[in-house]
């Protein structure tokens, strides 16, 4: 079938170098449309055979496919850490052939915009989710893309372009093996529909059931998402026991895939996003601080990945205010940049008219370990978060690929 997905320019080699002033050393945009988490699924099914997607990720042909989402799991992360992943430790030693190691995630590097970019094969300023909370123009309030919804934002109105996963259910059996609330979510409806949805409470549950799932005959694609490890950064941190039993687990997780799923099963492992630990000391309310909320209407975005809208009277002249305000406050502790900057820099990749006034007057990413709150909203706990992510440091934005096939019991082959 065709592909009637807008066409997504490739991002520029040096997309920073397009930025002037103070801006200017922004890091490069993700790589969109070569080496980003958007080719993962998109590639998975051109690697099955299924028209109207490209295999830009060189993936080797195969009738069935698992694509293993481990959310939080950093490249940087899984090299400090191999010690506790003997398993994908022979994967990584076994060589990828031509499959990437590492991708990009998508901008900001935050799971409601990086899990819809795998979903939709598509760049933030096409599928519109560009942060954990934005702005909702039409309501002119700052409603949350994760796990909680506003009642006034529909799903399929917000994110309107088909999924991967939709697309691909019209040529083979498509399946979601997942936690039990993630069913029906907003977010999955947003990014993540089409197929069957398996739910189970622990991975040695979900792992089971993407074996019987993959059992029958015919093509076969499989989203298969953990996030115990995401959880345990943000609340002990990703330097923490709790993080590294985590990722042990995770690591018995894709070694149970390799043997349980059905022989010549291609089995992929990424990411959404990496992860670095902020100490407390570094957790600033930055909403205490008057210069840095002058004429700003609302704040969304993440600690790391800041979303300032200015009121409409503040003009040009008040942004370029708020600007200096925050780059006197933390120099080059933070990338302080407008819209138009990062519109034109290709972070959010091309932007469709309806998604630019949900993206902020005025973005701040953290560049250091820091994390940013306007605890006029935040909720209580907010500030005790260890584990952050959202912003463009390598930490944050690059992730694993890992590319092996399911031995059928025999244990899994290595991609060479």
């Amino acid at each position: 079938m065709p592909d009637e997905r807008p066409q997504v320019p490739p991002a520029a080699p040096a997309a920073s170098a397009a930025l002037s002033g103070p801006a200017s050393d922004l890091p490069p945009a993700p790589a969109y449309g070569h080496r980003s988490v958007a080719e993962v699924l998109t590639s998975a099914a051109a690697s099955m055979g299924i028209g109207g997607f490209a295999n830009t990720l060189k993936l080797p042909p195969s009738q069935r496919v698992c694509v293993v989402v481990a959310d939080g799991l950093g490249r940087n992360l899984l090299k400090q850490k191999s010690a506790h992943t003997p398993f994908l430790r022979s994967v990584i030693r076994a060589g990828q052939g031509e499959v990437p190691v590492w991708l990009d995630s998508a901008f900001p590097s935050t799971t409601a915009a990086a899990l819809s970019s795998l979903g939709t094969g598509l760049p933030p300023g096409q599928h519109g989710m560009v942060g954990y909370d934005v702005l909702d123009p039409q309501q002119d309030k700052v409603v949350n893309l994760l796990g909680n919804w506003d009642p006034g934002v529909d799903p399929n109105d917000w994110q309107p372009h088909p999924t991967v996963l939709e697309r691909a259910a019209e040529h083979a059996d498509v399946t979601t093996v997942s936690l039990p609330q993630f069913a029906d979510s907003p977010m999955t409806r947003a990014a993540l529909r089409g197929g069957r949805f398996i739910s189970g409470t622990t991975s040695h549950a979900r792992t089971a059931s993407a074996a019987e799932a993959m059992s029958g005959s015919g093509p076969s694609l499989m989203y298969f998402y953990l996030n115990e490890l995401d959880k345990a950064g943000h609340r002990y941190g990703c330097q923490s026991q709790q993080w590294e039993h985590q990722l042990e687990e995770l690591d018995a997780t894709v070694k149970r895939l390799s043997t349980a799923l059905p022989a010549g099963t291609t089995i992929l492992l990424t990411a959404d996003h990496g992860m670095l630990d902020v100490p407390e000391p570094h957790r600033i309310d930055y909403s205490a601080e008057p210069a840095l909320v002058d004429s700003v209407r609302h704040t969304a975005g993440e600690p790391r990945m800041v979303h300032l809208y200015l009121e409409e009277a503040a003009g040009t002249a008040g942004r370029d205010r708020l600007l200096t305000a925050w780059r006197h406050r933390f120099g080059s502790k933070v990338w302080a940049f407008t819209r138009d900057e990062a519109v034109a820099g290709g972070l959010f990749g091309a932007v469709r008219p309806a998604v630019e006034g949900r993206i902020g007057d005025v973005m701040i990413a953290a560049r250091d370990s820091l994390a940013l709150y306007d605890t006029r909203r935040s909720r209580p706990t907010a500030m005790e978060v260890v584990g952050q992510h959202g912003s463009l440091t390598k930490a944050e934005r690059e992730v694993p690929l890992l590319c092996l096939t399911a031995g059928g019991g025999k244990g899994g082959r290595r991609r060479g």
